[in-house]
């Protein structure tokens, strides 16, 4: 057994292609060539791509197939608090001793050539996956998808595309059009889609990708269809009506994620009895998340904690109608935030379900914004705002002259990963 750690690979392995990101297929393909193919060797593919929604969907996904006691692999990305989360082998978080087997291997057939890290680590989760027996691998793809390392599986049991909105503009180009047709990348020749609710032109650039690629669409309000009623969901689609209970994970935003997995586990076969564990069991932490214990709950002062890693103008369209669909408190943020992300026009749309909001720097993190930044363009957008040294200082401040208000942390998922980190 090797005295290497993941985190020592990992670290070695970054330095193999440090310049920014440079989205191609070629390196992914090369080393899984010399690997092999692994990624030829997989259980039944379901590939997930979207802005918003696809980690959420997912989570019902595999909730719903472990209900009928199937066998899951997983990859999602990025981690929370640790990489191991990125690979799941057969229901469980892969162990850091075959993490490291995994990591080396590659590394060695790798042979010093550039590549990416998350290339690299894809293809050594395809070789964890190739080697452990599952019914279905759950596949994420990282960043947009047409050219994502993921997207070396040609021949996936199916597709599915959550919303679309901007993101990551830098790399998928600086138009919903654009980000589109890298998301509809992963539509595979007559391999049906799932495609959650997406705006017009966005939608007209999935079908004409579909129709170049003969892939059938199960699109949503066309195909299928879901709505909210008190406690209840409804899920029509040609097969008739399904009742089932609201989704354990929280925000309105849901039941779109919720029917978008029941879409794909009835294509599969699977009926309500599993559908209905799949919204039920479903877990996806630093997703409005509801803190229990640690130290940001011991001086809370009474007040609710909740995180979230939402860092895109729709995902604070969503955060504000969640916290506005919840009971009535006195709701602060706690935000943290990157400077590649569109920090305007998150706080922007947030801005109707708070006044008040403190900055804060992100532990760690090189392209954090500072406390400062974070403050200052929270101002420009109309909340009353504040700086502090960390989340657990700006919960103190916010708990000892508002107790048994809410309070959110939200802005990054990296921001909720040294949370939990800390908190757990």
């Amino acid at each position: 057994m090797s005295l290497s750690t993941s985190t020592e690979i990992l670290h070695r392995l970054k330095s193999l292609y440090p310049k920014s990101i440079d989205l191609t297929l070629n390196r992914p393909k090369r080393l899984l060539a010399d690997l092999k193919h692994p990624e030829q060797q997989l259980p039944p593919v379901i590939h997930f791509a979207g802005t918003n929604g696809k980690g959420s969907t997912l989570a019902m996904v595999r909730a719903g197939l472990e209900a009928a006691n199937q066998r899951v692999h997983s990859y999602i990305s990025p981690h929370l608090t640790k990489f191991n989360e990125r690979i799941t082998l057969s229901g469980s978080i892969i162990e850091e001793d075959a993490l490291v087997d995994v990591l080396l291997e590659c590394e060695a057939v790798n042979r010093k050539l550039p590549i990416s890290l998350f290339e690299i680590t894809t293809a050594a989760a395809f070789l964890a996956f190739s080697r452990t027996n599952a019914d279905y691998l759950l596949l994420e793809v990282g960043l947009g998808g047409r050219l994502d390392a993921t997207n070396v599986v040609d021949q996936p049991e199916l597709t599915v595309i959550t919303p679309i909105s901007f993101d990551h503009e830098q790399y998928l180009g600086d138009s919903l059009a654009k980000i589109a047709f890298e998301k509809a990348g992963i539509l595979k020749h007559g391999i049906p889609s799932v495609i959650s609710r997406q705006e017009p032109v966005v939608m007209e650039v999935i079908q004409k990708v579909a129709k170049e690629e003969k892939t059938p669409l199960l699109i949503q309000d066309r195909d299928w269809s879901v709505t909210t009623d008190g406690k209840q969901l409804v899920y029509t689609d040609f097969g008739g009506d399904l009742v089932l209970p609201k989704p354990n994970l929280v925000g309105e935003h849901q039941a779109i994620n919720a029917g978008t997995a029941i879409t794909v586990l009835r294509y599969l076969g699977f009926k309500q009895p599993e559908i209905k564990k799949a919204l039920q069991n479903a877990k996806w932490p630093g997703r409005m998340q509801k803190l229990q214990n640690g130290p940001l709950i011991d001086n809370a002062n009474g007040a609710e904690v909740w995180l979230d890693g939402g860092h895109n103008p729709a995902a604070g369209e969503a955060l504000s109608h969640t916290l506005q669909s919840m009971p009535s408190k006195q709701t602060r943020l706690v935000c943290g935030m990157l400077d590649t992300k569109d920090i305007r026009g998150f706080l922007r749309n947030l801005r109707p379900a708070a006044n008040e909001l403190y900055g804060v720097r992100i532990p760690g993190e090189e392209a954090s914004l500072p406390a400062a930044g974070v403050a200052s363009v929270a101002k420009e957008v109309g909340f009353e705002s504040y700086t502090s040294q960390s989340p657990l200082t700006a919960v103190k401040a916010i708990a000892t002259s508002y107790p048994n208000s809410r309070i959110l942390v939200c802005g990054s998922l990296y921001l909720a990963g040294q949370v939990l980190k800390e908190n757990f």
